[in-house]
């Protein structure tokens, strides 16, 4: 099964040493969560193959120098950095972030796509967790297809629009608009923000009722255009 745990902010510039830190800190954590799916890592390359690549601080820390010398790069962009995880038979990982930089209308990201078989468990909160804790974002989510599926078919929602799946992270300034009537289980988190625990996996409808429901009270409200904050 392909599961998606994502976490998303507006513009917080951070020089490369912290924004290496945030890499190690999250491949070193879901390396502790899912140690079946990070035996080792590979880095993609946009145009040659992918070299293999250590989880450690210099490796990711040099990767991250040898973006930002690119010659396309921009610090409005932010930097971007794309690793793959390989582990047991059936299981991987892929680890995208794109941070550190000042951009008026995209988002910056961290994303985790995690290849699972289907009846194995998966502490899915706690990686949404680990990512609300290294990278502070504005809102985050624990989704598969068929739950974005749902919600761009039923709900409206696009590309970029604040959301929250079978699970989701609200910063502290969402969290507070999260109405008391929300069929969700709520856990406030020590680095901030609130926990949702909304549906079970194969329970999209579920999901789609409580991203409407939080979008009309306001606490999946985009970000303004152009932005000026990473949170809302």
């Amino acid at each position: 099964m392909r599961r998606m745990v994502r976490g998303f902010w507006g513009p917080r510039p951070e020089p490369v040493e912290a924004v290496a830190e945030r890499w190690r800190q999250t491949l070193d954590g879901f390396a502790a969560l899912v140690p079946e799916a990070a035996d080792a890592w590979s880095q993609v390359h946009s145009e040659q193959p992918a070299t293999a690549i250590t989880a450690d601080g210099q490796a990711l820390l040099d990767a991250l120098r040898t973006a930002r010398d690119a010659a396309d790069w921009s610090d409005l962009t932010g930097t971007g950095l794309r690793l793959v995880g390989t582990g047991r038979p059936g299981w991987g990982a892929e680890v995208s972030g794109l941070a550190g930089g000042t951009p008026d209308f995209l988002l910056q990201s961290l994303v985790i796509i995690l290849h699972a078989p289907d009846a194995s468990p998966v502490p899915e909160e706690d990686i949404l967790t680990l990512i609300a804790r290294v990278w502070e974002p504005d809102f985050g989510d624990v989704s598969d297809d068929d739950v974005l599926d749902a919600l761009e078919d039923e709900a409206g929602y696009a590309v970029d629009d604040p959301v929250v799946g079978r699970a989701g992270y609200l910063s502290p300034a969402r969290a507070a608009l999260v109405p008391d009537d929300l069929e969700a289980v709520r856990q406030e988190l020590p680095c901030g923000g609130e926990l949702l625990s909304i549906a079970a996996p194969g329970d999209s409808a579920a999901v789609v009722r409580a991203w409407q429901r939080l979008r009309e009270a306001g606490a999946l409200a985009p970000l303004p255009r152009p932005m000026d904050r990473p949170v809302l």
